[in-house]
């Protein structure tokens, strides 16, 4: 099923700078874990989740995978290749599964596809210890793939997923097959000047949500931003949970050259998260298994501006010659 403005599937993008730089002390609340800041607002949160999830193909298995650091949901859809490595999806920062849903139709012909609401994040995950450091971070993602059936995964990560993944690799790398990173942030290249200070207004809770719909139109190459499932989705998260984690930090070229699977990098030429042509050069010259693509005119929206071009390229990489 489509979303309304698939432009508009913001991939965290849209909180990403906020939260990495500002979310110790704009948000709410003392609790060390990410919590949502009150039962009504975790209401609203559900309601607008549930709405949003109408728009994905429904799920084969929902499930909620224990770690030590909390309940991770987890949605498996049966796609192609039933034997082969299925693809797990790691949302943007702030976001969760529904940002897939212009995704999944291609991604599914292609493989079994899982997504992941990352713990700590706004979602159906729930975070019951904290997440201290980068290390950490890595360990309940590999507790999760541990507990999977299957042998391996490729991880899709977008925005902050695509630096998700990456951390994995780096810190806990025995059951990842491949790497796909879409316009990952804080990964090749820094987050600009200007993004982080286009994010001050958007990063407070109780200034208008006009504020925030104008960051969200910029990081999305200026697309109109409505009332969709998705947007709701977003604004509520924004406005209703404190993520607690830690901020990504760029990774050393000594660990992106230690990376030892193959590592798909499809970058926004338009991206407002990083110059993208910094973040080409980086990953062409530390990454040793990967392939690198821009594409010319996208903006940090990609995933939803071009879901077909992408399942294309994703399936190019996962059958080589």
């Amino acid at each position: 099923m489509k979303t309304n403005h698939p432009r508009l599937m913001i991939a965290g993008g849209v909180i990403t700078a906020l939260l990495l730089f500002l979310a110790g002390f704009l948000t709410r609340g003392s609790a060390p874990v990410g919590h949502f800041t009150s039962a009504q607002g975790r209401d609203h949160f559900v309601s607008a989740y549930e709405k949003a999830m109408t728009d994905l193909p429904q799920p084969a298995a929902t499930l909620d995978v224990r770690t030590t650091y909390g309940l991770v949901r987890v949605y498996r859809f049966t796609g192609a290749a039933p034997d082969a490595a299925p693809l797990m999806l790691l949302p943007g920062w702030a976001a969760s599964a529904p940002m897939w849903a212009d995704n999944l139709p291609s991604l599914l012909r292609l493989r079994t596809v899982y997504t992941v609401d990352l713990l700590g994040e706004p979602g159906a995950s729930i975070q019951e210890r904290p997440i201290e450091n980068h290390r950490e971070q890595a360990d309940w993602l590999h507790q999760l793939l541990q507990q999977l059936p299957e042998k391996e995964f490729h991880l899709v990560g977008m925005s902050f997923g695509g630096w998700t993944a990456t951390n994995l690799v780096v810190h806990r790398p025995e059951k990842v097959a491949g790497l796909i990173l879409i316009d990952p942030a804080v990964t090749f290249a820094d987050l600009p000047l200007e993004l982080i200070v286009r994010s001050l207004p958007a990063s407070v809770r109780w200034l208008p949500k006009s504020w925030r719909d104008s960051f969200n139109s910029w990081t999305a190459g200026g697309a109109p931003v409505e009332d969709t499932p998705l947007a709701d989705l977003v604004e509520s998260g924004m406005r209703n949970y404190a993520i607690k984690r830690p901020a990504p930090a760029r990774f050393e070229t000594d660990q992106l050259r230690a990376i030892d699977v193959p590592v798909l990098v499809i970058l926004a030429g338009d991206s407002v998260m990083h110059d993208s042509r910094e973040a080409e050069r980086t990953a062409s010259s530390a990454l040793r298994h990967r392939t690198v693509l821009t594409y010319d005119g996208a903006s940090h929206a990609v995933n939803g501006e071009q879901p077909d071009r992408i399942a294309a390229d994703v399936a190019a990489f996962l059958t080589p010659p």
